[in-house]
């Protein structure tokens, strides 16, 4: 008896020895309050507490919270670049008013100086060489200026008058005549029965050929056309980038190579094609600047108009010519109409320092129409040419 209480004792001991240890072990292994069982990162938060950004709509949410999975993985995607802004171009009639103001406060000099000499109470010899100089300095060219003094000198003999009224109805019948309203001004950008119109745009480096062309997809689609660009100018660094961009802002498709140097031919065909295809009304091919002196290049010039007409007709070849250049513009005309047909003059920069006489020069030489003008570096700074506008321009 004695002898099984012994071994219960033990037992009972044993037990609670165990029980001890097991405690004890416990309260060794648990990590007090404020302390990490590791060492600190340097980002961790001091405190002993973790920072958690917060979330919309996970204020509230408890340790205990479920977790929401959506159905699907849209919210994880990344967002889409958001789409271009596609801009209204400004209508043509109001574009043409605030042109017309412009030129008449840039480019009044030769008017007023002309109205000035005519208004003179004695117009003798040392007046009309007066005349001439101020028209030859307008870049008027030596034989429209000796057209237009010699109508003059009969008007005023005739009528002997010396009214500014008179003087200023008399200047501006005959710089009409120079300028030639019977011109035919269109453009040709109507599509044919079961192809697009085809436009070409050349010109020299530096008169601001590329921006031309987008600012002629906006006054095409202010028209109510489907317009596609054709990037064929790839050899100057980022110009079929730049004429993308003009094109995203108005909504209008930009077909071009994505390697540099590739053959400007090429992607002229493949704009034309995909005109075609996409059943477009315009296509605007924007070519590579060309250095007149330079035959190759003037050669691959005519290449790439043969290369379009093997699918299409090209209704225009629009030159485009800085006006600023005077003169040196006629020597660029005279080139480029040996190589490809122009049909119509593009004048940009009609402004500050151009000579307003450089437009009956250029219609002379070429015989051909300037049909649009820019006036600024605005998007809608461009805008058909209108002979009595523009000399009521420059007489007002």
């Amino acid at each position: 008896m004695n002898e099984t209480l012994s071994i219960v004792i033990y037992v009972v001991i044993g037990l609670a020895v165990i029980g001890s240890l097991a405690a004890l072990l416990v309260r060794t292994r648990r990590t007090p309050k404020g302390m990490y069982p590791t060492t600190r990162d340097a980002d961790d938060q001091p405190g002993g507490s973790t920072a958690v950004l917060d979330r919309p709509g996970t204020a509230e949410a408890g340790p205990d919270s479920p977790v929401i999975v959506p159905d699907d993985l849209r919210d994880l995607e990344e967002a889409e670049t958001p789409a271009p802004v596609v801009e209204t171009p400004e209508p043509v009639q109001g574009r043409l008013a605030r042109l017309r103001a412009r030129l008449a406060k840039s480019n009044n000099a030769l008017g007023k100086a002309l109205l000035t000499l005519l208004s003179s109470d004695k117009i003798d010899e040392d007046v009309w060489d007066e005349i001439e100089e101020t028209l030859l300095l307008a870049d008027l060219g030596t034989e429209p200026t000796m057209e237009l003094v010699d109508a003059l000198r009969e008007r005023v003999k005739i009528s002997g008058s010396r009214d500014p009224e008179e003087v200023h109805a008399m200047l501006r019948e005959e710089l009409v005549k120079l300028v030639d309203p019977s011109m035919d001004r269109s453009l040709a950008v109507d599509r044919h029965a079961d192809k697009p119109a085809v436009v070409m745009v050349v010109g020299v480096n530096g008169v601001g050929k590329t921006t031309t062309v987008g600012k002629l997809a906006r006054v095409l689609v202010a028209e109510d056309k489907d317009v596609l660009l054709g990037a064929a100018d790839t050899f100057r660094a980022a110009a079929a980038e730049q004429l993308a961009t003009w094109g995203q802002r108005v909504g209008v498709p930009t077909v071009r190579s994505e390697v540099d140097g590739a053959d400007p031919a090429s992607v002229a065909f493949e704009a034309v094609k995909a005109g075609i295809d996409g059943e477009v009304d315009t296509v605007l091919i924007d070519t590579a600047g060309r250095l007149q002196n330079k035959v190759g290049l003037m050669d691959e010039l005519g290449k790439v108009k043969r290369v379009i007409e093997k699918q299409a007709e090209v209704d225009e070849v629009l030159l485009v010519l800085d006006a600023t250049t005077g003169q040196n513009g006629l020597t660029q005309a005279k080139v480029f109409a040996e190589v490809v047909n122009i049909t119509g003059i593009v004048l940009t920069k009609l402004d500050g320092t151009a000579k307003g006489g450089i437009v009956v020069a250029i219609q002379r030489t070429l015989g051909v129409p300037v049909k649009l003008v820019g006036l600024g570096e605005g998007p809608d700074d461009l805008a058909p040419f209108d002979a009595e506008a523009f000399v009521d321009a420059l007489l007002s």
